[in-house]
């Protein structure tokens, strides 16, 4: 049975490659760091790292190490259970406390991945007389979560408030009992920030609850790291926070759904992927609580990483790239043609700048770009290196 299955495998696979679509899988041999050794042509070689989400560089820091050290010893290795069997242990409890209060919310429960977070979101909290009105340019993990759920479906151009009410207005013509707006706070492939200001004062009209995955934001966001609502003054205004422990806050795993208590208490009953997965690592959690010590004791790293980006916006400006206008840590170089991503990123590989285009369909047609991710971990060095390198592959594709 399974030759005929395996032809039709081979087929799409094919035309994924004559699409130019293909996803390579390159080899690091190192921690993930600014730096790194990944393997091209088959010879690993050092490289400057700027796709990762290691924004504040906490992916090798050695007090995060050292407390995920200390953790094993202390927690071991993994819970072989899901919480309400016997996967909760006491790191759990004190993780979601603390980031409860970081985030200025009622209560936080852990999940596996933020995408399993928004997945059992949804589904828990709405049924088919509510409605959830939703960013076009919103997550994965969003879109699927809401096809979970059995509520009424809209969608809003991309941070557009006047469509947004104009979906608010059409879900209550239709008599819904609920309403949730759900935006990223930051969208990955634009590094674009949601107006949560502007979406709460909506909400507030129209009788929504409002929901955040914010990702790409808390750590670095807003002054003390909390995300888009506090960047925004909205932190009271924001019903439910989702995000991870895999990017800014140590770079492993893990995601979480910080909310209005009762909320949080539904979701330890109801939802799906919080009760059916194993427990998030206890070396995890242990070495989350370390990163939220370090960024409520200091701003340096948030700071350091204000200043790579800025100087990296400015000289690829200056150099006479289309680069995307903000100040947050995602910079997307424009290019326009997909091929031509593909192949600037591999010219840039090979001058020791490791970085990822990204084209249709993660991407509009037309649009496609390097996205570029600064970190806390790069020095000023890098930063300029890394847009020489760009000039360099840029001279070498036009000659």
């Amino acid at each position: 049975m399974f030759d005929s299955v395996r032809d039709d495998l081979r087929a799409t696979l094919d035309e994924i490659r004559a699409a130019g679509l293909h996803k390579p899988e390159r080899v690091i041999g190192t921690p993930q760091s600014a730096t790194v050794n990944v393997t091209a042509g088959g010879r690993p070689g050092e490289v400057l790292n700027f796709c990762a989400n290691n924004y504040l560089g906490l992916a090798d820091h050695p007090e995060v190490i050292a407390a995920a050290h200390a953790a094993l010893d202390r927690w071991g290795y993994g819970m072989a259970s899901v919480r309400f069997i016997c996967g909760t242990q006491e790191v759990h409890k004190e993780l979601e406390a603390r980031l409860s209060a970081f985030l200025g919310q009622e209560d936080t429960i852990l999940y596996s991945s933020c995408f399993d977070a928004n997945g059992g979101v949804f589904e828990t909290l709405l049924g088919p007389e509510d409605a959830v009105i939703s960013d076009a340019l919103n997550h994965a993990s969003i879109i699927d979560g809401i096809r979970l759920s059995k509520a009424r479906r809209f969608r809003y151009a991309n941070r557009d408030m006047a469509d947004l009410e104009r979906r608010l207005k059409e879900a209550a013509e239709g008599g819904a009992r609920r309403k949730l707006i759900v935006t990223d706070g930051v969208f990955s492939m634009d590094g674009y920030v949601a107006p949560l200001d502007e979406i709460c004062d909506l909400a507030d009209r129209h009788g929504a609850m409002v929901m955040v995955d914010d990702s790409h934001a808390v750590g670095f966001v807003g002054p003390g790291g909390r995300g888009t609502p506090e960047l925004h003054g909205v932190m009271d205004r924001v019903d439910i926070v989702t995000g991870t422990l895999g990017k800014a806050l140590g770079g492993a795993s893990g995601g979480y759904v910080a909310a209005r208590a009762e909320i949080v208490a539904l979701l330890r009953q109801r939802s799906r992927p919080y009760l059916f997965s194993n427990t998030l690592a206890p070396v995890i959690a242990a070495a989350s609580l370390k990163v939220l010590d370090l960024l409520e004791s200091a701003d340096d790293l948030r700071v350091r990483l204000r200043e790579n980006t800025g100087l990296f916006r400015r000289r690829m400006t200056e150099e006479g790239f289309d680069i995307l206008p903000g100040d947050h840590a995602i910079a997307p170089v424009m290019i326009g043609d997909a091929a031509r991503a593909g192949r600037m990123a591999e010219l840039l590989l090979e001058r020791g700048v490791y970085v990822i285009g990204f084209s249709y369909p993660v991407v509009p047609q037309g649009q496609a770009r390097i996205r570029v991710q600064l970190s806390a971990a790069h020095s000023t060095d890098d930063v300029n290196r890394a847009v020489d390198a760009f000039v360099a592959a840029r001279a070498e594709l036009d000659a």
